[in-house]
């Protein structure tokens, strides 16, 4: 089985071969490539992830390249975790739309429609290349924002699901709060990526006995605390939010953290240069710990189980992913990528039934739908006035001030990377 990493000399990548080396009997790979053009990076990484492997005694090999299409060449699945621009660009997209009052973020607001712009002609780059090479190919998306990314991989005909760490973490945390395995918890995740709310948390299956209720009045205020939310929020929804409607909740408040404190850019880069001092020393053979600060979470966890699942190599047969909505949730187009418990095997992910959704929840879901329609309109087509029409749909944005300003902030601090511009 051969697996490739567009993006491989991320600072992420030893985490998902360390997946790889420990999980080895669930996804057994012959050959892992890693792929980046950053040729200094790609060879720190590539030394540290066949240390890696040697350590736990994988038998796999590792090559490095910055050629996408000799990489992808024969690959039974594409992993894409690249971004465009680098920590520089993130940086820019946590900090100008603070100038508006609005959160500077790089997946939401309109920082992630930045990131989207930036983002979504390159990858289709990378599929198509893909598609050449080996048109049976899973692509699994862990390219943020991964709710549109994933829909422009769809709509292009690509045979691509799209993954996020967010889902894996709760259920980490709950089998943790119930003393179970983790194994034995299964989530009614609703929504889209970055805007998601655990409905229900089921020991067992699809099937099994709900223990929300019970897991809220017990750890209620933990959960809360974790979230950076009000208990008394926590407890009034019924649900748990993801950590990223705390933008929605809590905008204005989050708005005045940001802006009296360094961003998280600023933190990822620092943290990325000492990892890969790090990484380049060749008596390193595991993950630092530095590693866990740098954020993604189970994400080789993740990213094993679904590739094992699509490969028909194993895998839990239940997993959160980004797919077609296809009728799940009614009030939304079948083309709209929604994030759900789903049925995933060699034919892809199928979602699971979902319950008629609280209007409280369907309606936010609704208008960021509706926003990522016109981002991925801006995405292809380009033009101001789509990017315009993009932030002054956004709830994170939405008065005609802020989008005005916004749409010129965003071109002029992106420019080089938009060729209609």
């Amino acid at each position: 089985m051969k697996l490739a990493v567009v993006g491989g000399g991320s600072t992420y990548t030893p985490e998902l071969i360390d997946g790889f080396a420990r999980l080895r009997d669930t996804l057994p790979i012959s050959e892992l490539v890693l792929i980046d053009p950053a040729a200094d990076r790609l060879e720190l990484v590539g030394g540290l992830a066949r240390r890696i492997f040697a350590r736990q005694g994988h038998s796999g090999t590792i090559t490095t390249t910055s050629d996408v299409d000799a990489g992808v060449a024969d690959a039974d699945a594409v992993l894409l975790q690249l971004r465009v621009g680098g920590q520089a660009a993130r940086l820019k997209d946590e900090t100008w739309p603070l100038e508006c009052g609005c959160v500077g973020q790089e997946t939401t607001g309109a920082g992630g429609l930045a990131k989207a712009l930036r983002t979504v002609p390159v990858v289709l780059d990378i599929a198509e290349r893909v598609r050449r090479a080996n048109p049976d190919a899973w692509i699994i998306d862990f390219t943020n924002p991964v709710g549109i990314v994933t829909r422009a991989l769809l709509r292009a005909g690509h045979k691509a699901v799209g993954l996020c760490n967010v889902a894996i973490g709760f259920q980490r945390k709950f089998a943790k709060l119930l003393d179970v395995a983790p194994s034995e918890v299964h989530l009614d995740h609703i929504g889209l990526n970055h805007l998601t709310w655990e409905t229900g948390v089921r020991i067992g299956g699809p099937e099994g006995a709900d223990v929300l209720p019970k897991l809220l009045a017990e750890h209620g205020g933990t959960i809360a605390a974790d979230l950076h939310l009000p208990a008394e929020l926590i407890g009034r929804l019924g649900v748990v939010p993801s950590y990223y409607l705390r933008y929605f909740y809590a905008h204005d408040e989050v708005v005045r953290e940001l802006a009296t404190k360094p961003s998280r850019a600023a933190e990822v880069a620092a943290m990325e240069k000492e990892l890969l001092e790090m990484y380049g020393d060749p008596a390193l053979d595991t993950k630092p710990e530095l590693l866990a600060k740098r954020g993604g979470a189970f994400y080789s966890e993740a990213a094993v189980d679904l590739a094992a699942a699509l490969l028909g190599g194993g895998g839990s047969p239940y997993q959160v992913v980004n797919t077609r909505n296809d009728g799940t949730l009614p009030f939304l187009p079948d083309d709209a990528v929604i994030e759900v418990q789903a049925a995933v095997g060699a034919e892809g992910a199928r979602p699971l039934p979902v319950p008629a959704v609280d209007p409280l929840f369907a309606g936010l879901i609704s208008h960021v739908t509706a926003y990522e329609d016109l981002a991925l309109d801006a995405a292809l087509r380009g033009g101001r006035d789509r990017v315009f029409k993009a932030l002054l749909s956004h709830p994170l944005t939405g008065q005609f001030e802020y989008a005005e300003a916004l749409t010129d902030k965003l071109i002029a601090h992106n420019r080089e990377h938009f060729a209609w511009a």
